[in-house]
């Protein structure tokens, strides 16, 4: 995380917003040989203090889990290259915008029989933002849907600090920020690029 508070002074309510509005990120918690990590989806929380996800069970953080651990998940939003071009004016340099929300807490394993119903509330949130008939789990067989669910490990992290970066070129002044903008999205070098140069123009803006 940037230590520039300039990029550090959004709301939690905002970076809750924006950590539930991705649904997916990296999750680390310390092993027995060493630092562990883990690209999952989750479902946040209607209060912002605690969120649900799974694992596979051959994960090996699963077995660190037989006592609660701390853990943190990194949710990481749009990131890109600036180019001292871009400011239009003198005496700048290279740097990198991005955007990214830290979730800290405990992490334990929930029982087995909570899965399912875990698995239709994370399924029910995202198919809820698609242009279609919502996939459920009654479209699946029960045999299927059962050996489905002995694959997999519902745990629940209990957040007790959340801290953000929106690094968005804040610390220059507003014709600059905005032409650094401009330079991003004319860029061309994926749509990541593109959302990225929207938040640089409106930082406190609507996400």
């Amino acid at each position: 995380m940037h230590p520039n508070p300039a990029f550090r002074q959004t709301e939690t309510d905002r970076a809750l917003q924006f950590a539930r509005g991705r649904g997916f990120g990296v999750l680390a918690i310390n092993g027995a040989s060493g630092p562990l990590i883990s690209h999952v989806p989750f479902l946040l929380n209607p209060a912002g203090d605690a969120l649900d996800l799974h694992l596979v069970r051959s994960n090996p953080i699963v077995r660190v889990l037989e006592a609660p651990s701390e853990a943190v998940i990194a949710v990481n939003g749009p990131d890109g290259y600036v180019s001292p071009d871009w400011y239009e004016v003198p005496d700048q340099v290279p740097t990198w915008n991005y955007v990214a929300v830290h979730l800290r807490g405990t992490l334990h394993r929930l029982p087995q029989e909570e899965m399912h119903d875990m698995l239709d509330r994370q399924s029910s949130d995202f198919e809820g933002r698609l242009p279609k008939k919502p996939w459920t789990t009654a479209k699946m067989s029960p045999d299927a849907l059962d050996r489905m669910m002995r694959q997999i490990v519902p745990c629940r992290m209990r957040i007790d600090d959340v801290r953000s970066t929106f690094k968005l070129n804040q610390n220059k002044p507003d014709p600059v920020r905005l032409s650094a903008a401009d330079g991003m999205e004319a860029s061309g070098i994926g749509y990541e690029t593109v959302l990225l140069s929207r938040m640089m123009r409106d930082p406190e803006g609507e996400i």
